[in-house]
């Protein structure tokens, strides 16, 4: 435990700052899954907003300090690139049964 005033009061400190980052993380999680559940299940316009909204969660907490800019970049990135292939495929699909 600690034994200063300073550093009793800094575990308060971060015990608040680690509530409420939680629900930040939390809130990130649950917009990438729902937007990867969306691109796998094929309905690309609204996997297009879902995925709009992650990265804009994802914006959000790193302004905030809560993950760290290259985290934010690196799960945008992949999460685009997820959304990038299923609209390449789907653009194909399409292609074929016109040319069919």
């Amino acid at each position: 435990m600690p034994r200063s005033k300073s550093s009793q009061k800094q575990v308060r400190v971060s015990e608040r700052r680690r509530l409420g980052n939680k629900s930040i993380r939390s809130l990130c999680k649950t917009n990438i899954t729902k937007a990867e559940r969306l691109i796998f299940l094929g309905e690309l316009e609204k996997a297009q907003a879902a995925v709009v909204a992650a990265i804009s969660s994802l914006d959000k907490a790193m302004e905030k300090g809560v993950i760290h800019p290259n985290n934010a970049a690196r799960r945008k990135a992949r999460l685009m690139k997820k959304l990038n292939q299923a609209l390449a495929l789907s653009s194909a699909e399409t292609k074929l049964e016109e040319a069919s």
